[in-house]
């Protein structure tokens, strides 16, 4: 009888600290900048790995997500690796869905990291890269994992140095923003000379990034229309901001915010004034930290501290 493997990941979600949209691209997608960081929310996915002469993909969990991508990945990476197997995953959502947090992102990319260690493979991470890309423009980041600028529809990365651990609080308003409106409502605004203006400052706020962190010129150009037809979200932002978040975004399209606070006692005060929306008290997830929890979590299956995580009887 074959062996069955067993692991339970953390997949984390992310922020934006900084996103500007430049221009509709032929492929579809749209040019952007950003820059994305791991934070300390997380859902849990436990897996269960056993050969099998065929393969069957089984997802157990406390929400119903049509489409899910984590099936859709450990279908791509058993191809990739030509195994077959019985695959049960048991999802329990943390990351609240829909709100510019990568929550389907990094389900997807956690698959793709756990799955060549299970099964006793190995697969370079170029050609993760490269199913990661397959299944959303955020999921290779999740590869990574800490800090780092994006360009391109979000799949070129480049690293930035890991940030302080700062403390921060995440409000999830009940309000779904539909990212394909928002990037509808936002495309007539893309001029040239607005182009060459958000490049020049994105890369102010990148070399930022490289010498002290997160700063407070942060920005999110879709906040713009999203708070247009969501003022309620303005509002959240504005009351970060005066409970002295600094600074206070919106994440990818919305509707999640975030403000980093530099005390403790500063995000459980903020947490108590919010009475309508979700909230999670957050922390960043550098690029360390974010390894070493992956060599942890795979450490009965995986060989030393080598990125990605590699079976030592793989091939």
């Amino acid at each position: 009888m074959s062996q069955t493997r067993q692991a339970s990941l953390r997949a984390l979600a992310k922020i934006n600290l900084d996103l500007r949209v430049l221009h509709a691209r032929p492929d579809g997608y749209h040019e952007i900048r950003t820059i994305f960081q791991t934070i300390s929310l997380a859902d849990i996915i436990d897996v269960e790995y056993t050969r099998a002469r065929g393969t069957t993909i089984q997802i157990d969990g406390d929400v119903d997500i049509p489409d899910n991508l984590i099936a859709k990945a450990a279908t791509l990476v058993l191809d990739a690796m030509r195994v077959t197997a019985r695959v049960r995953f048991r999802l329990r959502k943390r990351i609240p869905m829909g709100a510019g947090l990568g929550g389907g992102s990094s389900d997807a990319a956690a698959v793709l990291l756990a799955l060549p260690a299970l099964a006793g493979h190995r697969l370079a991470l170029p050609r993760l890269m490269e199913l990661a890309a397959g299944l959303g423009s955020d999921v290779p980041f999740f590869l990574l994992g800490g800090a780092a600028a994006a360009l391109g529809r979000g799949t070129e990365l480049y690293p930035l140095p890991d940030s302080p651990a700062r403390r921060g609080l995440l409000v999830a308003p009940a309000v779904h923003v539909s990212t394909a409106a928002a990037y509808r409502a936002l495309t007539p605004q893309l001029t040239t000379e607005s182009q060459q203006n958000k490049i020049v400052s994105f890369q102010l706020q990148a070399w930022g990034e490289l010498g002290d962190g997160p700063c407070a010129r942060g920005v999110n150009d879709f906040e713009t229309v999203v708070f247009e037809q969501f003022p309620q979200l303005a509002a959240v932002k504005q009351r970060l901001v005066k409970l002295g978040a600094n600074p206070a975004m919106m994440t990818g399209s919305g509707s999640a915010l975030f403000g980093l606070f530099r005390t403790r006692e500063q995000v459980n005060h903020a947490a108590k004034t919010f009475h309508d929306e979700s909230v999670f008290p957050i922390s960043l997830v550098g690029r360390a930290r974010y390894r070493s929890l992956w060599w942890r979590t795979l450490r009965p299956h995986i060989e030393g501290k080598i990125w990605p995580p590699l079976s030592p009887s793989g091939r």
